[in-house]
């Protein structure tokens, strides 16, 4: 196998030559998109879908936004990434429809050994990612290898996600862990006890 084919079947690999030219054309393709102008912004999606592996209807994200190598990130309908959105997608990282990403979001499917010698010697490994339907991420947050997000969760600010969130729940904190079920109340409020000044019939 391939130092690459070892890395998308998630096992110990060290970056070669093979490797590092697909990071540059991707940093290429990354430039482009990260400096495009205001008056070429309906550039924007076409540019993405160069990009990404693979992209549903609907796709913002903010510039700059960092990825390694692009191809490995796949997402659905309605996404949405505020700024500095970084994926390390040297593993799959398989992201739903309707996702949000709030400023400095960070997805991390690359480590390395926690011993230093192994380390040192440039292995490092990269473990899938998946996060479902209707998720809301919140600013700072990082979702660490491995990780698997259910669907209907908001991840509060801030957090380190490092183990499985099942769907339907607010989860916050370092490490991240479930707070409370989201339940139809909470279509009631926008922000804490402030609710809605519009029907649900408008929704």
């Amino acid at each position: 196998m391939t130092q690459y084919e070892r890395m998308i079947s998630e096992l110990p690999y060290r970056g070669d030559a093979e490797t590092r030219a697909m990071m540059r054309e991707n940093k290429r393709r990354l430039y482009e998109y990260n400096h495009l102008p205001p008056e070429r912004w309906h550039e924007e999606e076409a540019l993405l879908r160069c990009i990404l592996g693979k992209v549903g209807s609907e796709i913002h994200i903010e510039q700059p936004f960092h990825c390694d190598y692009g191809r490995h990130i796949e997402v659905g309908d309605n996404f949405y990434a505020n700024y500095n959105l970084v994926v390390l997608d040297v593993a799959k990282v398989k992201i739903g429809s309707n996702v949000f990403c709030a400023p400095n979001v960070g997805i991390y499917t690359a480590g390395h050994p926690v011993h230093s010698e192994l380390r040192n010697a440039g292995w490092e490994y990269g473990i899938g990612i998946e996060i479902g339907d209707s998720v809301w991420i919140g600013g700072n947050a990082v979702i660490l290898p491995g990780v698997k997000i259910g669907s209907n969760v908001v991840i509060g600010a801030g957090s380190v996600v490092c183990k499985d969130i099942p769907s339907n729940v607010v989860a916050a904190g370092n490490p991240c862990r479930p707070l409370r079920g989201i339940t139809k109340d909470d279509r009631t409020y926008y922000f804490k006890r402030r609710a809605f000044d519009v029907s649900p019939e408008d929704f």
